[in-house]
C-alpha cells in the first residue's frame, strides 16, 4: 500500500470516499477485463476449438501405440489449436481466481488482487487473439510461389504508367525480402519490353513471377484495385487526376504436379489444378512488336485458350516456342485453379458478408496513393501512411501496409467461421 492510500485509510472521515473511488476505478477496469472474456470469443469458436482439442488428444493416444505418418501430419495441424485454447483455459482460470480475491474481507489480498488486474486482462486477450488465429484453417495456396498481373485500369496513359509504378514497388519489395522474382510478361504501349525500359513506359500487361514457397501466402493481400492520385506529368494545370490499376495474385504452380502442392496432381481430375488437355486449344504464331528478326520470323509465340471458360493466355517473351508453352501452361493452370477457388467459396462469402465480413477480389478498390499528401491508405484495415515515397520503394512502410491488412484478413475469417458455425447449428449439422 503506498503512503498516500495510508494517510487516507487511517482517517474515518475520509476512508469511505477513497473505498468508494478505489472500488469504482478497480469495477470499471473489471468490467472491461469480464467484456474481454465474455464476448471476445463466441461459444461457436470454443466448441470448435474443444473439439479439433479432443481429436488431438485422441490421436496422441493412438500414435503412441501405433505410428502412422498420416495421423502424426494430422497431429501436427492440431497441435496449435490445442496448445492455444489450454493457454485459453489457463488465463480463465486464473481471471476467476482473482474475482473470489477481489471480493476477500483480507485488505492485503484485496490489494493484490486489484494490482493483477491489467495483466489478467492483457492476458485474456492475448490467449483470445492465439486461439482465433490458430483455428483459420491456411489457405490451400499460401505454401506456393505466386505470379503477380498488373493491368492499368480507368485513367489512361497515366494509369498505364502507375502500373509499372506498381510493377518496380513489388520487384523492390521482393529483392529486399529475399523473394525470388522473373518477369514472366512485360508489354507496354509500344510492344513487348522490359521494366528496365523506361519509369515512363505505359504499361499495358506485367506478370511478376515471385518464384519463392509461401510467395502466394504474402502477397495475396494485394489483389484488387490500386488507386492514385497526383498530378500526371502530361498535366500543364497542374490538375490532380485520379487512375487506376488492377493487381491479381495468383498461385503459381510447377511444370508437373506433386504431392506436396497441397492438391494431388495435374492428373487428378479432383485437383483444382487439373485441366483436361482436349480442352485446350493451343495455337503457335509469330511473336509481334520489337525483339529482333528472329522473334519475327518464327512461329515462337504460343496461345492456349481454354474452351470450357473461354479463358485465352498467350506468351511470347522467349525466341523458344517450348518455354513460351511451358509458362503459358503455368499461367492458365494458375488462373484456372484460383477460379476453381473462388466458385467454392462463393457460398461462404455470402456466409460472411451477412455476418458483416468483407470480400478480397480484383474488382475491389483496395488501397489509394495520394501523392500530394504523401499518404497510402487502405480501404480494407483502415490504416493510413504518410510515408509514400517507402512504400513505392518496396520498404518498411509497405510492410506495415501488408501487416495491417493480413489482420484484417483474420478478422474476416474468424468471422466466416463464426458465420458457418452458425448456419450449421441452425440447419442441425455437426460442426
Amino acid at each position: 500500500m503506498t503512503p498516500i492510500a495510508r494517510t487516507w485509510t487511517r482517517c474515518p472521515r475520509y476512508s469511505t470516499a477513497f473505498g468508494c473511488h478505489r472500488q469504482n476505478e478497480i469495477g470499471r477496469r473489471w468490467q472491461t477485463s469480464a467484456s474481454v472474456a465474455s464476448h471476445g470469443l463466441t461459444p461457436a469458436l470454443v466448441t470448435r476449438a474443444r473439439a479439433i482439442s479432443d481429436e488431438h488428444a485422441n490421436l496422441s493416444s493412438r500414435l503412441a501405440s501405433d505410428f502412422d505418418v498420416s495421423a502424426a501430419k494430422k497431429l501436427g495441424q492440431l497441435v496449435r489449436t490445442s496448445s492455444a485454447l489450454k493457454e485459453y483455459e489457463k488465463a480463465q482460470s486464473a481471471f476467476s481466481e482473482l474475482q473470489s480475491l477481489l471480493s476477500s474481507s483480507d485488505q492485503e489480498l484485496r490489494q493484490l488482487a486489484e494490482d493483477d488486474v491489467e495483466p489478467s486482462r492483457e492476458r485474456i486477450e492475448s490467449a483470445i487473439r492465439d486461439l482465433k488465429a490458430s483455428l483459420i484453417p491456411e489457405h490451400p495456396f499460401a505454401h506456393l510461389p505466386c505470379l503477380i498481373e498488373i493491368r492499368p485500369g480507368a485513367g489512361g496513359d497515366e494509369a498505364a504508367i502507375f502500373a509499372g509504378d506498381l510493377l518496380r514497388m513489388y520487384q523492390a519489395y521482393c529483392a529486399r525480402n529475399d523473394l525470388r522474382t522473373a518477369l514472366m510478361r512485360y508489354e507496354t504501349a509500344d510492344g513487348i519490353g522490359t521494366s528496365s525500359s523506361s519509369n515512363t513506359a505505359h504499361v499495358q500487361e506485367a506478370v511478376l513471377e515471385v518464384d519463392s514457397p509461401g510467395a502466394y501466402g504474402i502477397l495475396r493481400c494485394e489483389a484488387g484495385v490500386h488507386r492514385v492520385q497526383r498530378v500526371p506529368a502530361t498535366e500543364s494545370k497542374g490538375r490532380t487526376h485520379t487512375s487506376a490499376a488492377s493487381v491479381l495474385v495468383l498461385p503459381s504452380v510447377p511444370v508437373e504436379g506433386s504431392q506436396d502442392m497441397g492438391e494431388a496432381s495435374f492428373n487428378d481430375p479432383d485437383s483444382d489444378y487439373y485441366v483436361r488437355p482436349a480442352d485446350v486449344k493451343t495455337d503457335f504464331m509469330r511473336a509481334q512488336g520489337a525483339g529482333g528478326q528472329h522473334v519475327n520470323t518464327t512461329d515462337s509465340a504460343c496461345r492456349l485458350t481454354h474452351i470450357p471458360t473461354g479463358m485465352v493466355v498467350a506468351i511470347q517473351d522467349s525466341r523458344s516456342q517450348p518455354k513460351n508453352r511451358e509458362k503459358a501452361w503455368s499461367l492458365l493452370r494458375a488462373r484456372i485453379a484460383q477460379m476453381r477457388r473462388e466458385e467454392r467459396e462463393a457460398e461462404i462469402v455470402s456466409l460472411r458478408r451477412g455476418a458483416g465480413a468483407g470480400k478480397v477480389g480484383r474488382e475491389n478498390k483496395v488501397r489509394t496513393y495520394n501523392w500530394s499528401q504523401q499518404r497510402v491508405s487502405d480501404h480494407r484495415s483502415g490504416f493510413d501512411l504518410r510515408n509514400l515515397d517507402d512504400v513505392m520503394e518496396g520498404g518498411e512502410a509497405l510492410d506495415r501496409v501488408m501487416n495491417s491488412v493480413r489482420t484484417w484478413m483474420s478478422e474476416q475469417e474468424v468471422l466466416g467461421l463464426v458465420a458457418e458455425d452458425e448456419e450449421k447449428s441452425r440447419s442441425g449439422k455437426p460442426s
